[in-house]
């Protein structure tokens, strides 16, 4: 019938503390709903009970004070007992109402919308001090000081007290930070800083506890994720763009001494998660913490005094750790270290078109392609070495360069697609740069999807050759190609020259090729090639050489012609399959000859990654196995 705000708006306004029996029925009434206070409606009648508990808690701390002075004047005149009473019941009542968590919440609400009685109160809470100073009973004493530190814990409360920082987790943070990690490496920094911003609000979690599950997560994921090319983005992940999320989280926070306060407090409790440090050290072998202090200081999230006294108790931890390095590995550089050395080499590879060092290219790739050709191929030839490309492409990854990269090779891959009155040195380089940059592209859409190939769509623009491909005719997953697609099925003329070339010539012709145009005939070709071995026209010898010249030269025309027999198996009933899978199998193993062009090795390695993953779901559905080798020659290291 009545709200509790009405009730303790009424409360409040009653003055006459000397009043014994008015005080204790008052105090009563409060005692029945101050544990369970609610309302309904509109929002305006929330604040309005945000209001009239501040105002019902100065009235408990004015009666407080009133019952103390009255105690303190009757033990002056030897009858203490009435003031004593109506102190303990003042205390009793006060304290019920501040141990609830929730009347403490609604009145930190009421301190932001009156501040002024936010003041008020605290007068009152030192004017009780003061008072109670000389109280001789140390229970009543001990009461009124525990309520006032509830009441002094108010504008704080947001905040979590250091102890019991380690017992809270938030597993939201976690997953949030997990499917990022995992899914979404090329993902805009901005959407996640968002997503993270709104589960912080969302769930009132305080900033260090916040930092510190961000860098739990990484690290679980650090241990958990596969080795290779998933390992290397969690590394960049972690060390690359969680500072970034962080940098950019550090401008939400209300100033930056709280913020890189906050990120130390973070640190000091990850250095107690001991088991968990150790483990991610064994797993990356090299001191993780260590690298990720230094990330956050050149960052500005801590100071260098936070990083050196962080540095030095973690070290002091590691020194009863396990043993993290063995003979066999105590030589391979970590994963982390090569991910932040890769980082600066992605910004200068961007700006690098000729020499072998990657840091001192004095040309641009915008630069014309054509005056240093040969440099720029050293450089391809030294990315696809090792794990080199890989390391590469997850630091631009992480941190947002991927798209710029790849319209880099996009770019190169379309300028060397023809090439007039030339000789045969220049054509062996063109015809290099053009497949080290389409197995590059493909790689880069496999690993991390074909949207950071697309362009955007601008009219009028002509569409790059490798796009055009890998919208048609490349195999992805969820994608179903049609082998009879009109883009399978180019210029009869250009199919059968093509045939020809590969039928009846010892190898692959380089000079004037026009390697676009054969990657989009290379389709109606093999279906060609296909039925006169089916019809006993060619033998298997003759496929064998077809298949050699194929992949002879430049790896990309072998990738285009597996492209479309995965689409081309799809179609064929069981009994029809095998001469197809048999010639996936040999355009996908090496071919042992001097004859072969530079990097040879390299790009049979990568081209191998890129059919075994267009192969996967074809071979998978007709129970068939086929080994994608990589060459036996050790390519170059990083």
């Amino acid at each position: 019938m009545v709200s509790y705000s009405s009730v303790l708006t009424a409360i409040s306004k009653f003055d006459d503390f000397s009043r014994d029996l008015c005080v204790q029925a008052l105090l009563d009434i409060m005692d029945m709903f101050c544990d369970r206070l609610s309302c309904h409606g509109k929002a305006e009648e929330c604040i309005g009970l945000c209001r009239a508990l501040l105002s019902a808690l100065h009235w408990l701390l004015r009666c407080t004070a009133a019952s103390a002075e009255r105690l303190r004047e009757g033990l002056e005149a030897g009858t203490p007992a009435a003031g004593e009473k109506q102190l303990a019941m003042c205390l009793q009542r006060l304290e019920k109402t501040l141990s609830s968590t929730k009347n403490r919440a609604l009145l930190h609400i009421a301190k932001l919308e009156e501040a002024s009685s936010w003041t008020a109160i605290e007068h009152s809470l030192l004017k009780l001090g003061e008072i109670l100073a000389n109280l001789s009973n140390p229970q009543l004493r001990s009461q009124a000081e525990q309520c006032g530190t509830l009441i002094r814990s108010i504008p704080t409360m947001l905040s979590v007290h250091a102890e019991q920082m380690h017992k809270t987790g938030f597993p939201t943070v976690h997953a949030v930070i997990l499917l990022e990690g995992t899914m979404n490496l090329t993902g805009e920094t901005q959407s996640l800083v968002e997503q993270l911003t709104m589960v912080k609000r969302m769930q009132h979690i305080p900033t260090p506890l916040f930092v510190l599950e961000i860098w739990k997560a990484c690290f679980v994921g650090l241990i958990e994720s596969p080795e290779g090319t998933e390992e290397l983005k969690w590394t960049a992940f972690t060390f690359l763009k969680i500072p970034q999320v962080l940098v950019k989280l550090k401008k939400y926070s209300h100033g930056d001494k709280d913020f890189t306060e906050d990120v130390n407090c973070a640190f000091e409790f990850l250095l107690k998660l001991t088991p968990l440090l150790d483990k991610a050290d064994q797993r990356c072998n090299c001191d993780c913490t260590n690298f990720l202090l230094q990330e956050c200081g050149k960052q500005g999230l801590l100071s260098e005094a936070s990083v050196n006294n962080l540095m030095a108790k973690r070290k002091a931890d590691r020194e009863h750790a396990p043993q993290q390095k063995s003979g066999e590995n105590a030589n391979i550089q970590p994963n982390i270290q090569l991910i932040l050395r890769a980082e600066p080499t992605v910004t200068n590879i961007l700006k690098c078109s000729s020499g072998l060092d990657f840091l001192s290219c004095p040309q641009t790739m915008d630069a014309d392609h054509s005056k240093s050709p040969e440099g720029l191929l050293g450089v391809l030839g030294h990315m696809l070495s090792g794990k080199s490309l890989d390391l590469l492409l997850a630091a631009a990854a992480a941190t947002g360069k991927l798209k710029s990269f790849a319209r880099k090779f996009i770019n190169l891959n379309e300028f060397t697609t023809y090439g007039s009155e030339e000789s045969t040195k220049p054509a062996s380089v063109r015809a290099l740069l053009f497949d080290i940059s389409f197995l590059m592209l493909c790689h880069v859409a496999q690993t991390y999807g074909s949207e950071v190939i697309l362009s955007e769509s601008r009219t009028g623009a002509e569409v790059p050759f490798f796009e055009t491909w890998m919208q048609t005719c490349m195999p992805e997953e969820g994608k179903i190609l049609n082998p009879d697609h009109p883009c399978f099925r180019p210029d009869s003329t250009k199919v059968e020259s093509l045939v020809a070339l590969l039928n009846n010539s010892s190898e692959m012709k380089l000079v004037q090729m026009k390697w676009h145009e054969a990657c989009l005939s290379i389709s109606a070709a093999i279906l060609e090639i296909l039925n006169a071995w089916e019809n006993g026209v060619l033998a298997f010898e003759s496929i064998q050489k077809i298949t050699d010249n194929i992949k002879g030269k430049v790896c990309s025309l072998a990738v285009c012609a597996v492209a479309w027999l995965v689409a081309h198996v799809r179609m064929l009933g069981l009994d029809e399959r095998e001469k197809s899978l048999q010639m996936i199998r040999q355009l996908a193993g090496p071919l042992f000859s001097e004859n072969t062009l530079q990097f040879y090795n390299e790009r049979v390695v990568i081209m191998n990654s890129i059919l075994e993953r267009m192969c996967a779901d074809v071979l998978q559905q007709t129970a068939t196995q086929i080994k994608f080798p990589s060459t036996g020659v050790d390519t170059m290291p990083y």
